[in-house]
């Protein structure tokens, strides 16, 4: 079924606008039959392995399409009672119902991925896909609907004019009302995912204060708040009958081996017993609010005992149920229920309240979460009246919680602990943030530790890059806890001494690169040279200066240069034929300046002057 369903059918592509209506409308079949089909290879299953069947095949096929009934909601019919008065039976498995929405749901979503599928192509042919064809007109949304809506309908009218012959038909009404709602439902929804899920535009038709709400921004915060609110409550049901179950178990025990006595029927029980999980949980949600649930007319349960004489089938979970007249702590003690969920609903409003996208106000955030408690109650609602229904006549006319009690219920608790929550959270998350603003902290950069060196070091270049790389990562502000100093322990930048540009050391390194890329004509620095004081003498404008290179003074060994002068001894201009002026006291002598001369010149006409600079 997964991979029927996964891979759609299994089609050629679609002509034209009535092709890929009539593939619509196979869909829809094909969902209802796929559904039609689970519940009656598991009907077939606990038949065949029966001992003591109470019918044949036909029998066994019609349960199964009643069964597949009673999924979508409709009221089954059992007209063999003691009393001969028909009995209706209209408590719907939760857990069935999952099944036909889901079919209906894929069904709708898939409807239209084929119209463009090429020619020649059959299911996933890559060659087909290939050559190309041509391609089918996309027919309006309305029209799909219809499509697959009437395709799943023809076969769920099949489906009661078949059981309407075995041991639980359906009502009429009830099924053309049920099915429909279902169906469209579920078929809406997957088309509108198909779509991307758009929230705009709005059809023409939907009032404006309606409209409005839908597209405010609130809406989808309240929604998830409301979904996490309703999340709560079901999670605390289930615990609530769990909890029950344990402490009933003799009862449920019993019960159990009293309703069949061969292990098919015992399956049977069992497989029932676990499609109505979901039951249990919604009753234990309305127990936990407080109006609890009708155990017949006339009896309810609560968390405050148990009022009235309940009338109630034998069946394991329903022997669970609280059968004391008056409640204890340990009961009310489920009042912290809907308590954590009103603080799930304050929770989540107040994290979007102080998002990073725009802080709320408070009648922003109150109003929110008004709308969150209000989307909870809506789905608690709902679930209960699908949840509850008849099981007999007279005293089995009502089982199950009331849908507008607990919806009412839910809408109190979670109004009145989500605002107040959702406010005060506000309030305090705020607090936190602005803390440091009012108390004068400045937060401090903690910039990301360096990687400690490996073996081998990487050369020049790389390292370079890699600094450069993680510029960023000295820019990142990472707000800790602790990591912020007061502003008067804050210290100036401590800029690089002066004097370090002009020691011996950095004018050798400059002298080097001097002389690499003069291509060696410059002779080595002697080791030890010192640089002679002179007094800075004013430069003369417009006077380009040839050379920077010091001139080798007179007296000195032969191959010893002085370094480089410093930044502060500028460049000195000298009236003609006296030369490049050198350190005092140090003339320069003349064939040393015409190997000097020969140097620059060669330098010159490869392109290359890294000892020249001219204004």
């Amino acid at each position: 079924m997964t991979q029927v369903t996964d891979r759609g059918l299994m089609l050629p592509a679609a002509q034209g606008r009535s092709s890929v209506l009539a593939t619509c409308v196979l869909r829809g079949v094909m969902a209802a039959g796929l559904g039609l089909g689970v519940l009656a290879v598991l009907v077939t299953v606990v038949w065949i392995s029966s001992p003591y069947p109470d019918s044949g095949p036909g029998g066994a096929l019609r349960s199964a399409a009643a069964l597949w009934l009673l999924a979508h909601g409709t009221q089954l019919v059992r007209p063999d009672t003691l009393s001969g008065v028909p009995a209706p039976v209209g408590i719907v498995p939760l857990l069935l119902v999952g099944l036909p929405v889901w079919l209906a749901y894929r069904a709708a979503r898939d409807a239209l991925s084929y119209e463009g599928e090429p020619e020649s192509g059959y299911g996933d042919d890559d060659e087909g896909a290939e050559e190309g064809g041509e391609r089918a007109a996309l027919p309006p949304v309305w029209a799909a609907f219809t499509a697959v809506t009437c395709g799943y309908l023809l076969v769920g009218a099949a489906a009661v004019l078949y059981a309407s012959e075995g041991p639980l038909p359906a009502a009429p009404l009830s099924a053309a009302l049920h099915l429909t709602l279902v169906t469209s439902g579920a078929v809406g929804a997957g088309l509108w995912t198909a779509y991307g899920r758009p929230r705009a535009p709005l059809p023409g038709w939907v009032p404006g204060p309606v409209r409005r709400v839908l597209v405010h921004r609130r809406t989808n915060t309240a929604v998830r708040a409301g979904s996490a609110g309703a999340a709560v409550l079901l999670a605390g049901g289930v615990l609530l009958a769990g909890t029950g179950l344990v402490w009933h178990a003799g009862a449920a025990e019993d019960t159990f081996l009293r309703l069949a006595e061969d292990w098919p029927g015992r399956l049977a029980v069992l497989l029932l017993a676990l499609a109505l999980v979901p039951n249990a949980a919604v009753w234990g949600a309305a127990y936990g609010l407080g109006p609890g649930f009708l155990l017949g007319t006339g009896a309810v349960a609560t968390p405050l005992g148990v009022a009235g004489t309940p009338a109630v089938p034998h069946f394991p979970l329903l022997s669970a149920l609280p059968a004391e007249p008056r409640g204890s702590w340990l009961t009310w003690s489920v009042a912290a229920l809907p308590v954590l969920a009103g603080l799930a609903i304050g929770w989540w409003t107040a994290r979007r309240a102080t998002g990073e996208e725009g802080a709320w106000g408070r009648g922003e955030t109150a109003l929110a979460a008004l709308y969150g408690a209000a989307a909870c109650a809506a789905v608690l609602a709902l679930l209960t009246a699908l949840s509850g229904g008849p099981l007999g006549s007279e005293r089995l006319a009502a089982l199950g919680p009331v849908w507008w009690r607990t919806g009412g219920a839910a809408l109190l608790w979670t109004a009145g602990v989500g605002v107040p929550g959702a406010l005060g959270l506000r309030w305090w998350w705020g607090r936190k943030a602005a803390e440091p603003l009012v108390s004068g902290v400045v937060p401090v950069p903690v910039p990301e530790p360096e990687p400690e060196p490996v073996s081998g070091a990487a050369p020049e270049g790389v390292a370079d890059a890699a600094g450069a790389r993680r510029w960023w990562s000295r820019l990142v502000w990472r707000r800790r806890k602790g990591e912020v100093v007061e502003s008067g322990d804050l210290e100036p930048y401590d800029f690089l001494p002066v004097g370090a540009w002009h020691d011996s050391g950095a004018r050798e390194v400059r002298w080097a690169a001097l002389r690499e890329a003069s291509g060696g004509l410059m002779p080595d620095i002697a080791a030890g040279a010192g640089v002679p004081e002179r007094p800075v003498e004013a430069p003369v404008v417009g006077v380009p200066v040839e050379s920077e290179v010091p001139p080798e003074p007179d007296g000195l060994p032969e191959g010893v240069v002085l370094p480089e002068p410093g930044p502060e001894e500028r460049e000195l201009a000298v009236p003609e034929g006296q030369g490049e002026p050198g350190p005092e006291g140090s003339p320069l002598p003349e064939a040393e300046a015409e190997a000097e001369a020969e140097a620059e010149a060669g330098a010159g006409a490869e392109g290359e002057s890294p000892a020249t600079d001219r204004p």
